[in-house]
C-alpha cells in the first residue's frame, strides 16, 4: 500500500529487522521470546524491568560470562518486538555516548538464532570484572538500575 506522500506501509515484518545479542546462561531454543518478570541474571537476582541486548558481540560475551546460575554462557541472537532504549546502566554515566550499543526494553525479545563458536574473556579480565562490581556492590551501588 502507498501513501499520498509515495511511502510504501505494510503490515508484514522487514526481513531486514535489525538483530542484536542477548548473553545469558538460560537455555533457549530459536523463536522462544525473552521478557520482563523473569529473575534477572544480574545483581540482586530480583524480577527484571527491563531486558537487555546488545549490537556488539562483546558486550554479549561480558552478559554471558557474568551472569548468575551455573548453566553454560550461551550468547542469542535476538529482534526487538518494540522500542528500545540506550541501557543507562553503560551508557554516558560509564561510557559517553553508547559504544558498547547496549540496550534495553520492557517489550520481548525473540531469539532468532544463537552464537555457538566465540572466544571468551581471559579467567583473569573476568575475575577483575567480578572483583570490580564486588567492590560496587559494597558502595550500594548495584550493576543494574531499574
Amino acid at each position: 500500500m502507498e501513501t499520498a506522500e509515495g511511502e510504501i506501509k505494510s503490515n508484514a515484518p522487514s526481513p531486514f529487522a535489525q538483530t542484536f545479542f542477548h548473553g545469558t546462561k538460560a537455555d533457549l531454543k530459536i523463536g522462544d521470546f525473552i521478557e520482563v518478570g523473569v529473575n534477572s541474571n544480574y545483581g540482586q537476582n530480583k524480577q527484571a524491568k527491563y531486558i537487555y541486548l546488545t549490537a556488539t558481540l562483546d558486550a554479549a560475551i561480558w552478559g554471558a560470562e557474568l551472569a548468575l546460575g551455573e548453566g553454560r554462557e550461551r550468547i542469542y541472537l535476538v529482534e526487538a518486538t518494540g522500542a528500545i532504549e540506550d541501557d543507562p546502566n553503560l551508557t554516558d554515566k560509564k561510557f559517553p555516548g553508547n559504544p558498547t550499543k547496549s540496550y534495553r526494553s520492557k517489550d520481548p525479545f525473540k531469539v532468532v538464532g544463537e552464537i555457538t563458536i566465540w572466544q571468551g574473556h581471559s579467567m583473569e579480565q573476568v575475575k577483575a570484572m567480578k572483583e570490580g562490581l564486588a567492590k560496587l556492590k559494597e558502595q550500594g551501588i548495584e550493576a543494574i538500575e531499574d
